[in-house]
């Protein structure tokens, strides 16, 4: 048996080819969109890939089991289970096979059983894998999506914070008890494959370890620990991170059957002098890194460095209009595979050569990086008005005392309730995440200023804190230890 590991630090998202090299078949498992790693892979193995099979309709990247069946004829696998509309709408236009509980299907000498474990989602399963041509009669390991993972367990509210579902998130952690129930009634020497590592919004907690067993998840896996159904639902329901907008676009991209890319090329560079055309009807993302967009950039256009794109885009992007980027050439294809990733790829209108807009004197705004001794005075006094946009948990943790807490990946959604009759001063931990908001608001007409360095260099500078619930914690400038509480 072949069995390969693919992961997108990106996305925090992984996908296996498992092959037979007996009857060089192979199956990819929970595919991402850019299949060429797999067939290339396939290819230097000397193997056939001939199916995809699918935990389940996945939120947070766009899959790649439509892009595989349409280009390689490869059979679909994908679940039958829960409600009727969460049913693949694009399966019957492909070779499938829909899935129930206790079903099992054949990749050469490769067997795969059927669990469903609803509660991540209501359609989830996982496979059971019995390596028959080596001779074993019991499985070796289970596949199990979004359902377990390394450390933690898949998050059941997605659909109710991101779809909008009402009533889901209680159900389905109720529905994902009995299933971590079933998980731990597996033989302990199974070894588990999931779809996700640390980064991933589809849990809390998760380990960065690519695999695990199910003993060892059973004795240290913090969700698996529950016996009690209520405590468990309490648990499993508190403390999750936020759940991005776009996930509700991708569980439809997913069900309906996203868009083929097939071979086509990257698209041709526009002249600068369109960009002015397009303004107001488009979203335009500039892929500099921050300095240098903080510098000089087009106004009204919005920074989310490459390095970011995946994690911000679809948080921020709006997904009606059209989009267009500016990068530098040798960066396009990079970009256009990540947007397509997570589901922005009709909309992808066009590109901008960076060069060529500053060549063209077309970045005529910039915005202030000031440090935070520059900024402290001024925040004390009231004289600007300052916006963390970290997540829930980092604030709660600890904030600077007169800071309004907006997050990051909610920002576009509240400019109206933002108070910009002063100066706007953005800050999180490091100063990345602000540097995207500054772009955000000040292409809402806001003068805005980035602190540099984040709450860390704030707290590095001696400056006071404060948590949720909290005393204030008031440190002098400089120093980090003479401080004081202030009820």
């Amino acid at each position: 048996m072949l069995l390969k590991y693919f992961y997108d630090p990106k996305l925090a998202h992984a996908s296996y080819l498992v092959g037979c090299q007996k009857t060089k078949e192979a199956v990819v498992v929970d595919p991402g969109r850019d299949i060429d790693q797999y067939l290339e892979t396939a290819r230097r193995e000397g193997v056939k890939l001939t199916a995809v099979a699918e935990t389940h309709i996945h939120a947070d990247y766009v899959s790649g089991a439509r892009e595989l069946a349409d280009r390689v004829g490869a059979k679909l696998y994908v679940s039958d289970e829960g409600p009727a509309e969460w049913k693949y709408e694009y399966a019957s236009q492909y070779k499938s096979q829909l899935l129930k509980d206790g079903d099992t299907f054949l990749i050469g000498n490769i067997q795969f059983q059927v669990l469903h474990t609803p509660g991540h989602t209501p359609e989830s399963i996982s496979f059971l894998l019995t390596d028959q041509g080596g001779g074993a009669s019991e499985p070796m390991g289970i596949f199990t999506g979004d359902f377990v993972f390394v450390g933690s367990i898949g998050r059941p509210d997605l659909l109710e914070e991101a779809a909008g579902i009402k009533g889901s998130a209680e159900a389905g952690a109720h529905q994902l008890y009995h299933s971590a129930e079933r998980f731990k009634h597996l033989p302990d020497y199974l070894q588990v494959w999931p779809a996700h590592g640390a980064g991933s919004a589809c849990g809390k907690g998760l380990g960065a370890i690519p695999s695990s067993t199910v003993g060892y998840e059973k004795r240290f896996n913090p969700a698996l620990q529950y016996d009690d159904e209520v405590a468990f639902v309490q648990y499993i329901l508190s403390d999750q991170p936020e759940a991005p907008k776009y996930f509700a676009v991708m569980k439809r991209v997913n069900k309906e059957g996203p868009g083929i890319i097939g071979k086509a090329g990257l698209f041709e560079f526009l002249d600068s002098d369109r960009i002015g055309k397009i303004q107001n009807q488009a979203t335009i993302l500039d892929l500099s890194p921050s300095k240098e967009f903080s510098q000089a950039h087009v106004p009204g256009t919005m920074n989310i460095p490459l390095s970011m794109l995946a994690g911000w885009a679809g948080w921020l992007v709006d997904y009606s209009r059209p989009v267009y980027v500016i990068t530098e050439p040798d960066e396009l294809a990079e970009a256009v595979r990540v947007l397509q990733k997570i589901g922005i790829d009709e909309q992808l209108q066009g590109a901008f050569r960076r060069a060529e807009i500053l060549a063209d004197g077309l970045a005529t705004e910039n915005y202030p990086v000031a440090s935070p001794a520059e900024l402290a005075p001024r925040i004390e006094a009231n004289e600007v008005h300052l916006i963390d946009v970290r997540t829930d948990a980092e604030w709660n943790l600890s904030h600077i005392p007169q800071a309004e807490h907006r997050f990051l990946g909610r920002l576009p959604e509240h400019l109206t309730e933002i108070e910009h009759s002063k100066p706007v001063v953005v800050q999180c931990q490091s100063s990345a995440r602000s540097a995207i908001a500054a772009s955000i608001l000040q292409a809402a007409g806001m003068d805005v200023i980035n602190l540099s360095g984040g709450f860390q260099a704030w707290l590095a500078a001696g400056y006071s804190s404060t948590s949720m619930g909290q005393d204030q914690v008031t440190c002098s400038p400089g120093s980090k230890k003479a401080c004081s509480l202030e009820k």
